[in-house]
């Protein structure tokens, strides 16, 4: 119960708030504050899928942006002939098609246009918010809801077995903000044959793997974002950057984590550490680095 971030395995069936729920009440039963230790997760998973899910705990949950550009690795499976209203097997059958004529070349040829930089349209039961609302309290009212594309990445993606025309099973890799469910839909629409998710897994988030279910992980000081550069820092540049004074750029270690090749640069801070804890995240500015933010207590 101390603040860093914890890696957890989020079953199929609960919802990501869930986890972070029974975390809090744990937090609780210890006599712990909740203004003491907030916590909050790092991006959630839908409640049909499972896999990954970090929790932040304390100073943790002020980086929570650092974690939405770096790499997403996901497993999924596509069921072909039927689109669902939200895109996964927990919706309303929308739209059917005749999947007979799907080949892995005409799947190979249609998934290769989506990789890069595209816009994507959000699936209409989404956390997206619409009118200042989420879209999918919207949706789930039967209100109609239009969504703007966002500008998503994927970085890499393949199939990595078939059982036509039926279903389909691929592994990707992907940025921030990217929805599953929106590929396997535009997919279905590029072949004509449509579809939607039957199964999704997060496998990694930036360096970091599931856990096997039922166990938690916590990650702290030099574990932490390590696709950051790296800085350490003397008790007298930490008392001036407690005084909101910037320190010399100094000697800066390369990131311990490497992204994939090609990935977009997320331009991450600089880490501030100190007898391996995470004190501050620095950003460079006239030539000198500044806390942005400063971390009390650290990491």
């Amino acid at each position: 119960m101390t603040p860093g971030i914890y890696l957890v395995h989020k079953p199929v069936g609960q919802t990501s708030f869930s986890l972070v729920h029974a975390f809090m009440e744990e937090i609780r039963a210890a006599g712990i504050r909740r203004d003491q230790l907030p916590v909050c997760h790092g991006g959630a998973l839908d409640p049909f899928a499972e896999g990954l899910l970090l929790l932040l705990a304390g100073q943790a949950t002020r980086l929570m942006d650092l974690l939405h550009p770096i790499p997403k690795r996901y497993l999924a499976e596509i069921a072909w002939g039927v689109e669902t209203d939200n895109g996964d097997l927990l919706g309303q059958m929308t739209k059917s098609a005749d999947a007979a004529r799907l080949t892995p070349a005409l799947l190979d040829s249609a998934l290769e246009t989506f990789i890069g930089w595209r816009e994507q349209v959000p699936p209409l039961h989404s956390n997206k918010r619409s009118g200042g609302e989420r879209a999918y309290r919207k949706a789930h009212r039967g209100e109609t809801v239009e969504l703007p594309p966002s500008r998503v990445y994927l970085h890499e993606a393949r199939f990595l077995e078939h059982d036509l025309p039926r279903r389909s099973s691929l592994q990707l890799t992907c940025g921030g903000g990217y929805y599953v469910r929106a590929l396997a839909r535009d997919l279905g629409r590029a072949t004509g044959a449509l579809g939607h998710l039957t199964k999704l897994r997060r496998t990694a988030i930036g360096p970091w793997e599931g856990p096997p279910p039922g166990q938690r992980v916590a990650l702290r000081g030099a574990e932490l974002f390590p696709w950051c550069a790296s800085r350490e820092v003397s008790a007298k540049e930490l008392l001036r950057l407690r005084s909101k004074e910037p320190i010399d750029c100094g000697a800066t270690g390369p990131p311990q984590w490497k992204l994939p090749e090609g990935f977009p640069d997320p331009r991450a801070p600089i880490r501030a550490l100190q007898d391996g804890r995470l004190v501050a995240m620095l950003q460079e500015r006239d030539g000198k680095l500044q806390p942005a933010p400063l971390l009390e207590p650290p990491l």
